[in-house]
């Protein structure tokens, strides 16, 4: 999942800093834990099929596999 939003969706810090090269290798293996629009920590379900993840504001986002 690529980053879209305002923030970081794996470490929840700005997206327009520099430094996330981290990141971008964790998101090829792990699910958004923070919401790229708000970065409120988000409540992450993951499955054999893939995962969800549910921020209290802007709502649910899926895996793309799902």
């Amino acid at each position: 999942m690529a980053e879209t939003g305002t923030f970081c969706d794996q470490c929840g810090l700005p997206a327009a800093e520099p430094g996330h090269p981290r990141c971008a290798a964790r998101r090829e293996l792990e699910p958004p834990r923070y919401c790229p629009d708000c970065a409120r920590r988000m409540v992450v379900q993951v499955t054999p099929v893939g995962w969800t993840a549910r921020c209290s504001r802007h709502g649910e986002r899926h895996s793309p596999t799902r």
